[in-house]
């Protein structure tokens, strides 16, 4: 199972790798095209300013080659122009030429220019150069006062030369302005493209790791689930079925472990089965085995009570007195034995009636009233109006009820008092039995309801074998009711037990 998950994570982190790569390797392209679209735009910027300015130079040029009214109004004469007019305009030429200069020089760029733009500007340079020295020598012959038809032939040589620096500068800023255009679609599609292949990547990368969460989820979580499935069965007491979890991992021992387990407890819930039969066939043996002479001890004890025989002195009277005690007590004993095996056997089947739960309660006060007269302790009755018809086995619930009241006046001491009471809550009735006695440790509130457990002042009492209680809360649990006990130390005890209020005809 550790490797599985380590695959399953280094396989995750591979794909978030492959992502970041991709990202990375994006992003990248996009950093390279904005700096190259930069230098575009920057060389785009200073050709369209070299441009211009051979543009300027051609208009000034064209005023020099016979423009009289454009002279005129650069000059400021209105008549018949001078050799110092055109002097005029060779000066606005050489101012432009100035300016143009440093346009043409390449150590004043921001960028280097590419090799194809390199030949370019070298050749701009030396027009440019030759442009200069032509306009130079125009420039002095002007001042001269050389007549403009001996100039002529150099200021077509100029002009060619002005024409040829024109093409070039517009050359290389068309050029350039086509290669920024071109990136920027580039650009565009580049992004649409790294966008898609991104968007793909991590979608693919999305569903493969839902995919081998799939994967995991049916190779992990199924066979727990059906290792849960099947221990619930077996917390049921189903032993036939089997667990297959074909895993070779870790889930796969524990499936198999668990059947083991499942056929241990088979084997030890089958040798239960057989030991429990075998108690009750004992116990149904014994009780009935002890109870035929035990019957014949309590039956001769009572008749010699009636002195058939003749007058009986004060001993015999005290002895035939503890014989018919202590077989009532074994055969209560007996019984109550007998019928908690039948319980745990399944083997008790309740006649269940409608009856006078308050009959019931008044009929089991009058069973320990004589008990507890004889020690002074004051039984009364609280039952509520309302309570009195309920669903159950009267016998039973009379044998819980006597149960519940010889506890209650075996531990009340001498002048206390037994309360008992009923209370309907929702669809049942709550009875209790309320007594003054020493109360019970609350360690022990859950323990004297198991078989054969007493409290410390139950042992004290030297009577019964803690059978009563567990007895009682089987019988309640069989009603569908409820049993349990209220109680402080020193303070007396209060024990509860529910029955399901009886159904009204229609």
């Amino acid at each position: 199972m550790r490797t599985k998950l380590l695959v399953a994570f280094l396989v995750i982190a591979a794909l978030l790798v492959l992502v970041g790569v991709l990202g990375l390797r994006v992003l990248g392209q996009s950093n390279s095209r904005t700096e190259h679209l930069g230098t575009l735009q920057l060389r785009t910027s200073t050709y369209d300013t070299l441009l211009t300015q051979t543009r300027q130079l051609r208009q000034l040029l064209s005023l020099r080659a016979g423009n009289e009214q454009g002279v005129a109004v650069l000059t400021g004469q209105q008549t018949s122009l001078s050799p110092r007019s055109w002097a005029i305009v060779d000066k606005t030429i050489a101012f432009a030429l100035s300016e143009m200069g440093a346009s043409t020089n390449e150590f004043t760029y921001e960028f280097v220019p590419p090799p194809a733009d390199e030949v370019e500007l070298k050749q701009i340079r030396t027009e440019y150069t030759n442009f200069a020295a032509a306009i130079s020598r125009l420039s002095k012959l002007d001042a001269a006062g050389v007549k403009p038809s001996r100039t002529i032939k150099l200021l077509r040589a100029a002009i060619r030369d002005d024409q040829a620096l024109y093409a070039r500068a517009n050359d290389l800023a068309t050029r350039t302005d086509a290669q920024t255009t071109g990136l920027i679609a580039d650009s565009s599609g580049a992004y649409t493209s790294s966008r898609n292949l991104v968007l793909g990547v991590s979608t693919i990368s999305v569903g493969l790791a839902l995919l081998l969460g799939l994967i995991l989820s049916w190779v992990l979580i199924a066979p727990i689930q059906r290792t849960e499935a099947r221990l619930a069965q077996i917390a049921a007491g189903d032993f036939a079925g089997r667990l297959d979890v074909p895993n070779r991992d870790e889930l796969g021992s524990l499936s198999a472990n668990v059947n083991r387990m499942n056929d241990e407890l088979r084997r030890l819930y089958g040798e239960l089965e057989t030991t429990s039969r075998h108690k009750s066939e004992f116990l149904a043996n014994m009780s009935h085995e002890l109870r035929t002479p035990l019957n014949a001890i309590i039956g001769f004890s009572q008749v010699l009570r009636y002195r058939p025989f003749g007058e009986l002195n004060e001993k015999h009277d005290e002895y035939l007195d503890d014989i018919l005690s202590s077989g009532n007590h074994l055969l209560s004993l007996i019984n109550d034995v007998l019928d908690l095996s039948k319980v745990e056997a399944g083997q008790i089947e309740l006649e269940v009636a409608t009856f006078s739960l308050r009959e019931a309660l008044e009929r089991g006060v009058v069973m320990v009233r004589e008990r507890a007269l004889k020690s002074r302790i004051a039984i009364s009755l609280d039952l509520a109006p309302d309570v009195d018809l309920v669903d159950g086995d009267e016998r039973r619930l009379q044998q819980v009820v006597f149960n519940l009241l010889s506890n209650a006046v075996k531990f009340t001491p001498t002048g206390g008092s037994i309360t008992v009471a009923t209370e309907r809550v929702a669809s049942e009735v709550q009875v209790s039995v309320s007594d003054t006695g020493p109360g019970i440790a609350p360690e022990d509130q859950e323990r004297i309801f198991e078989e054969f457990q007493q409290t410390e002042a139950g042992v004290q009492q030297q009577e019964g074998t803690g059978l009563g209680l567990a007895l009682s809360k089987r019988l309640i649990e069989l009603h569908g009711g409820r049993v349990w006990v209220e109680s402080e130390v020193g303070r007396g005890s209060r024990f509860v037990f529910t029955v399901p209020v009886a159904e009204e005809a229609p």
